[in-house]
C-alpha cells in the first residue's frame, strides 16, 4: 500500500513536537463543526415557531444533517484520498459557509432541511480530509495528541459552541446562529489556504465503488469498523436517553441537565487529550498495538453502569464522567489506527468511523428504546455492548500486535 500525503516527503518526520498553531485552521473548523452539529436542537422551539411548522417537522432539519453525513462521508472520503486534502477540505468548507447562510435566510422548512443538508455534505467533505491531514502532517510520536487535541476541539463545540449560540439566538433570532457559523468559517478559509498544503494525486486508482468499501477489506479496519459500531452502539445508543434516565431517577430540572452537558463534555475532552498523550507513549515505548483501546471499553461499561444504577446522584455524575473519558480516549484511539493502518485510504476510514459510529447509535438507541425503563435498558444494552467493544477491542489490538511481530520476520 502506498502512502498519500498533503505535505513534502518527510515534513512530517522533521516536525520535531506539536506545533498547534500549523493545525489552527483545521482545529477552528473542528470546534464549528462540532457546534453545527447539535445547534438545532436547542433552537427547534424557536425555529418552528417562526417558520410555523411543527418542532417535529423542523426536527427533519436535524436528520438531515446526520443521515447525509453519515451516507455521503465515505465517497466523499475518497475523493480526499484521491485527489487531496486541500481541495476536499476547501471545498467542504466553502460549502459548509454557503449552507449556513442559506440556514439563515430560510423562511420556509423546505429550505432550512435542504441548507441542512447541504450542511452535512460540507462536513462529510471536510471531516475526513481534516483528520486524514493531522495523521499524515504530525510527527508519529506527537501524532496521538494532535488527533486528541482535535477531538477535544470538536467537543468543546458541542459543549461551549452550542450554548453560545442559543444565547445568541435569544438576543438576535435563531437566524444570527447560522450567520455567526457562516462568518466564523470564513475567517478560517485563510488560514486553511496558508497550512494546508497541495498534495500529489496518488497513482493507484480504483473504481468508485470499491474504493469506498476498501477499508472493509483490510483486516484491521474491518474489525476497527466494527468495533466502533458496538462501542457507540453503547455509548451514543444509552447518551440518547441520558436526559430520560436522569429525570426519572433523580427528577433533574432542564437547568440541571444543561450542566450535566458541560461534564458529558468535560470527560469528553479530558479523554480526548488523556487518549492521545498515552497514545504517544505507547508507541513511544515500542507498543503501536492500541494497547488501551480495550480499557476505553471496559470503563465504558462502568460508566454506564454507575450512571444508570449507582446509588446517589453524586456518584450517578461520577458514572457519566467516566462514560465520557472513555467515549473520548476511544475515540482518538480509533482515529489514530484509522491514520495509521492503511495510509492511502486515510479519510475514507475516518469517514467510515463517522458512519458506523451513527449506524451504531441508531441501533443502540432502538435496543435501548425497546425496553420499559430506561434504566434497565441503558444497562443491559449499554454495558452488554460495551463489554463486547472492550471484547472486541482486546482482540483488535492482539491482533495489530501480531502483525507488527510478524512483518519484520517476513522482510528477513
Amino acid at each position: 500500500m502506498t502512502s498519500i500525503s498533503d505535505a513534502p516527503a518527510g515534513e512530517a518526520e522533521k516536525t520535531e513536537g506539536l506545533h498547534w498553531l500549523r493545525y489552527a485552521g483545521v482545529f477552528a473548523l473542528l470546534f464549528l463543526f462540532g457546534t453545527e452539529t447539535f445547534l438545532v436542537s436547542p433552537l427547534l422551539p424557536t425555529i418552528s415557531e417562526d417558520i410555523k411548522v411543527s418542532e417535529a417537522a423542523a426536527a427533519a432539519s436535524v436528520t438531515a444533517y446526520v443521515l447525509v453525513y453519515a451516507v455521503a462521508a465515505p465517497f466523499l472520503g475518497l475523493l480526499s484520498d484521491r485527489f487531496g486534502r486541500r481541495r476536499a477540505l476547501l471545498a467542504g468548507t466553502v460549502l459548509f459557509v454557503v449552507s449556513n447562510a442559506a440556514a439563515a435566510l430560510s423562511t420556509g422548512l423546505e429550505l432550512l432541511v435542504i441548507s441542512r443538508a447541504v450542511a452535512g455534505l460540507a462536513a462529510a467533505a471536510a471531516g475526513p480530509a481534516i483528520w486524514a491531514h493531522i495523521a499524515e502532517t504530525s510527527a508519529d510520536r506527537v501524532r496521538g495528541r494532535a488527533l486528541g487535541l482535535g477531538m477535544a476541539l470538536f467537543s468543546c463545540g458541542q459543549v461551549v459552541g452550542v450554548p453560545l449560540g442559543g444565547l445568541l439566538a435569544g438576543a438576535a433570532g435563531w437566524r444570527s446562529a447560522f450567520w455567526a457559523m457562516a462568518i466564523g468559517t470564513a475567517v478560517v478559509v485563510p488560514l486553511l489556504l496558508r497550512q494546508v498544503r497541495p498534495s500529489a494525486v496518488p497513482g493507484v486508482q480504483v473504481g468508485a465503488l470499491k474504493g469506498v468499501l476498501a477499508g472493509w477489506g483490510e483486516p484491521t479496519l474491518r474489525k476497527a469498523l466494527l468495533v466502533n459500531t458496538a462501542f457507540h452502539a453503547a455509548n451514543l445508543g444509552a447518551y440518547t436517553f441520558l436526559g430520560a434516565l436522569l429525570v426519572r431517577r433523580f427528577e433533574l430540572s432542564v437547568e440541571a441537565l444543561g450542566l450535566v452537558g458541560v461534564l458529558v463534555g468535560a470527560g469528553s475532552v479530558i479523554g480526548s487529550l488523556l487518549g492521545g498523550r498515552l497514545g504517544d507513549r505507547a508507541r513511544a515505548a515500542g507498543r503501536t498495538d492500541l494497547p488501551l483501546l480495550g480499557l476505553w471499553g471496559l470503563l465504558l461499561a462502568v460508566g454506564i453502569a454507575v450512571a444508570a444504577k449507582g446509588p446517589g446522584l453524586v456518584l450517578a455524575l461520577a458514572g457519566i464522567t467516566v462514560w465520557f473519558v472513555a467515549s473520548g480516549g476511544f475515540v482518538t484511539d480509533q482515529q489514530t489506527l484509522a491514520g495509521t493502518a492503511a495510509p492511502e485510504l486515510r479519510a475514507t476510514s475516518s469517514a467510515w468511523l463517522t458512519s458506523t459510529m451513527y449506524a451504531g447509535t441508531g441501533l443502540g438507541a432502538w435496543a435501548v428504546g425497546a425496553f420499559t425503563d430506561v434504566s434497565t435498558g441503558s444497562l443491559t444494552v449499554g454495558v452488554g455492548l460495551a463489554l463486547v467493544a472492550a471484547v472486541g477491542s482486546l482482540l483488535l489490538s492482539a491482533g495489530v500486535r501480531r502483525s507488527a511481530v510478524s512483518r519484520p520476520a517476513a522482510q528477513e
